[in-house]
């Protein structure tokens, strides 16, 4: 709220300015993107309080501790604009090795016979496996940018992480894991409170941080979920976050074997931005801002359906491995063809006329 309220004294530093078209902006006006800032100050007053409770411990510290790479890379990006997708990228391997460290949790076991042999592999006189650290490095950094990646529409990237969020509490819940259950409550709060105010209107905006911040602690909580807790099948995490998993392995795909350009090198064609062009181009016409505002807010409940599409299933089937699998191939298939739908769309002819008219 002080944020949105004082913008005026800020956003001369952190604005995002909707004009910009090289930065591919859906919305009107200058808004500032530093919600990860306010994100992160809620989180850390809702831990603080269950750590007072002595409901949580160090390990929650040592999160917080670990997440602050990502997080100072995001911020200084939504204030300078001119940190790169490669520093911020190690920022978010940094965070993640960060956190094997100080936590010491990382996946040993996939449940497929072979790899878990090379993921639990380790020279006598080493405390970890170097693979299993690698993957879990590789996987919490992945997930971190996946959700910078999906962050483009109101409400996106903030409703979607508490719906991913939600399951992983849930099962914690499910298990006894008290510090899952607080940690995933007191990130469910920092976004919706955040929500406020970036939904339906966009008066502030998640920024490079808050997204960076959100994926690690998520991706950090599934680790933690699995390596705690050994009747969680890391399958469960891999299924909650299969959106912007396949969204950015998809991403990475079309861009470096189909168009054969840099995976980082922006572009238009990701789900969220087809939906918003393609699914919502009954208003394309009217450029008002009242009206681009309206398509911008109307995106993201159809991610949010998509995203729960592997949700629902992942917490129904949270301990079966073999049916995880399933569902997970399922979702690819059907975010594949939905993919392709959306890229072949074409409006009916009534449609383009009327649209062409105003």
């Amino acid at each position: 709220m002080l944020l949105v309220h004082y913008a005026r004294i800020h956003l001369a530093y952190t604005a995002e300015q909707g004009s910009d078209r090289r930065r591919r902006r859906y919305h009107v006006g200058t808004v500032p993107r530093v919600g990860g800032l306010a994100f992160c100050l809620g989180l850390l007053a809702a831990l603080a309080w269950s750590g007072w409770r002595g409901l949580v411990g160090r390990e929650a510290a040592y999160l917080i501790l670990a997440a602050l790479p990502a997080l100072a890379a995001g911020l200084a990006e939504d204030i300078t604009k001119r940190v790169t997708p490669q520093i911020r990228l190690l920022a978010t391997l940094l965070a993640a090795l960060l956190a094997v460290v100080l936590l010491q949790a990382y996946i040993h076991h996939v449940q497929i016979g072979l790899v878990d042999a090379w993921l639990s592999w380790r020279p006598p006189q080493w405390t970890w496996a170097p693979l299993g650290v690698l993957l879990t490095i590789i996987g919490v950094a992945g997930v971190a940018n996946a959700i910078n990646i999906i962050d483009g529409f109101h409400g996106l990237a903030a409703a979607v992480c508490i719906i991913m969020m939600g399951a992983i509490g849930y099962v914690g819940w499910i298990v006894g894991d008290t510090l899952i259950v607080q940690l995933a409550l007191a990130y469910m709060g920092a976004l919706l409170g955040f929500l406020l105010w970036n939904y339906p209107k966009g008066l502030i905006f998640l920024g490079d941080g808050g997204a960076y911040l959100a994926g690690f602690l998520l991706a950090q909580a599934g680790v933690l979920l699995v390596v705690r807790n050994p009747q969680v099948t890391p399958w469960f995490v891999l299924l909650v976050c299969a959106y912007p998993v396949v969204e950015t392995l998809f991403s990475i795909y079309r861009k470096a074997f189909v168009r054969n350009v840099s995976p980082t090198m922006p572009d238009g064609l990701h789900m969220h931005m087809l939906v918003y062009r393609r699914l919502l181009r009954w208003s394309a016409g009217n450029a008002v801002a009242r009206e681009v505002t309206a398509r911008n807010a109307a995106t993201s409940p159809y991610l949010w359906a998509l995203c729960s599409l592997a949700v629902v299933p992942a917490v129904l089937l949270w301990s079966q491995p073999i049916g995880l699998q399933i569902a997970l191939a399922v979702y690819v298939f059907i975010y594949i063809a939905m993919y392709v739908r959306l890229v072949r769309f074409r409006s009916p002819s009534w449609l383009r006329r009327h649209i062409g008219s105003r």
